[in-house]
Parts: C-alpha cells; structure tokens; sequence
C-alpha cells in the first residue's frame, strides 16, 4: 500500500514497476497455494487397538489426484471429539512433496486421554506455499469412530496365579506339579524353568514348556464392582485393574470371564475374547448410568468387539 501510494503521488515509473511486481507475487502466491490444495485427498488409517494413557500410531495418506500439477507443503490437521465435547486436534502430519498421481504415508503419534469411543471427524489440510505470504486451507470430511480401551498396568500374571515369586520356580495349580502333561506350548513368562523342555526346545530353537491338564482347563473369573459405586477416578482405577488382570491373563494362555454386579461375560481365551472383554471394559459405566450397555454376551457386546 505504501508503493502504491507513492507510486500514484509521484508518478515514478520505477515504483510502478514495484507495485506491479508486488501484486504479481500475491496473484501468483494465491495461484500456485490453490493448485497446490486442488485435488488433496487424505485417508486415515486407526491402529487395531488404541489404549488410553499409551501411544497409538495413527497412519494418514495423502494423495494428489491430480494427473499433472505437484503439491508442495502440505500440512494435515486431524480433528475428534470425544462423546461430549467439540472436535479438537487430535494430531498432524506435513508433506513437504506430493506428487502427480502419488501417495505418501505419514504418521503422527496420539495419547488418548480417556476410554471410550472417540469420534474421528474431519481434515483440515493447508498450505503455506510458496512464499509464506498466506495459509490457504480446506476441509474435508472423513468421518470415523475408534474405540479407546482402558489403561493397561503391567501385570505379573504369576502373581494373579497364585505364584509367590512371580516368575519363579512354584508356580502352583493350575500348572502345579503333578498335572499329566498333554502337550507343548511356547514358554510364557511365569512358566516354571523345570517344565521347559529342552530337547524340543533346542530343535525348534525356541523354549517350549509342557502343557498340563490342569493349566489347560484353568478359569478365572475377573470382578469389578459397578454397584453402588460413583463415576469417578477410584471407578476408573477400577476398570483399569480389570483390564490389566483380563490383559495379563488372557497373554498367558488361560480361560479369563468377568463379572459385574450386573452383567456375565463367559469365560474364552485367545485375541476374540481379548477384543470382547476389552470392549466391555471401554464402555462400562456403574449400575445406575449404563442403560445403554445389554447383558454380556448378547448382540450388543459382539458389536463391540466387532468394532474392536
């Protein structure tokens, strides 16, 4: 504006010339900011399992659909919300490149903060190209829900199997001394060194333990109280108990159900029960503010662990 003033009060050609050269560069910066955005789409990829208080990898994909213009400083802005409350950004990721035609990975990490479901909503992407003079920006839609698991504590499940050492050598039953061995099963930590055996070990050069009947047929059933109790962070202590005893148990090979005051979960072991009890567990509420969670087992839990 300066130029221009001094442009039009003087008559200078000179600084016509400027003010020319100074309108091109904002014509030019909108241009090549426009073409640079014009056929930006984003995918996002969510991790199968997204705990809260834990890092999750959240992949996005950026490609330019274009046939022949190239994107350059392309910055993706990911936004959520969680049940209640307005979309915030979650994470974001730059492309300094984008080619014709061209996808690229990006990835950005994100802690959630609390278990749930949290709903993926949209992109902002923008760019500041090429001469930083503007942020030219767009949205797009990209609808999509996660489900947070609790926070999972490290737990030794020799502790929760009876084991007054942990990982030790007595482990009692299940898998006590004096069970009939029925098979081999990778080693797991808690598993007694005496049950390793070692000539099989050696040919598969990693440690098998012998499987016993009474280790084989081990349930436990895992408790949490939802009567009488309050929404709040002795609650949620609660839960993340749970989760990390179901956690535990379940990667050690046992048969794991869980009770509440209201509800059954029956007992199954492997990733599937992982997935069902976990998902129980990010949506359980107390007896009093849970309407919407049916009995364990019904449609409504295969759902989540669906989701999950």
């Amino acid at each position: 504006m300066g130029v221009g003033f001094a442009a039009l009060n003087t008559g200078n050609n000179l600084l016509y010339m400027v003010l020319s050269l100074l309108l091109a560069f904002l014509v030019l910066s909108g241009v090549l900011s426009e073409s640079s955005l014009r056929g930006i789409r984003v995918r996002r990829r969510i991790p199968s399992e997204l705990e809260a208080g834990s890092d999750g990898r959240v992949v996005l994909e950026v490609t330019n659909e274009l046939s022949r213009f190239v994107s350059f400083a392309i910055v993706v802005v990911d936004r959520a919300a969680w049940q209640t409350g307005p979309p915030v950004e979650v994470g974001r990721a730059f492309a300094l490149r984008v080619g014709a035609g061209e996808t690229v990975r990006r990835h950005y990490r994100f802690r959630p903060a609390q278990r749930g479901y949290l709903h993926f909503e949209e992109f902002q992407v923008f760019t500041r190209f090429p001469f930083g003079l503007f942020s030219k920006s767009m949205r797009i839609s990209a609808p999509q829900t996660a489900l947070v698991y609790p926070e999972i504590e490290r737990v030794d499940a020799g502790v929760l199997l009876g084991s007054p050492h942990g990982t030790g050598e007595q482990v009692p039953a299940p898998g006590g001394v004096g069970a009939d061995a029925v098979g081999l099963r990778d080693y797991a930590d808690g598993d007694p060194v005496r049950r390793i055996h070692w000539r099989a070990s050696m040919r598969k050069r990693e440690l098998l333990v012998r499987e016993v009947d009474s280790e084989r047929d081990a349930e436990f059933e895992v408790r949490l109280r939802t009567r009488d109790v309050s929404e709040g962070d002795a609650f949620e202590r609660s839960i993340r108990w749970a989760a990390s005893e179901v956690s535990a148990l379940l990667d050690h090979g046992t048969r794991v159900s869980l009770r509440t005051d209201r509800h059954f979960i029956a007992s199954g072991d492997g990733p599937r029960q992982r997935a069902r009890l976990l998902s129980f567990l990010a949506l359980v509420r107390t007896d009093d503010s849970e309407p919407h969670v049916q009995g364990p087992g019904d449609d409504a839990v295969e759902a989540l662990a669906a989701v999950a």
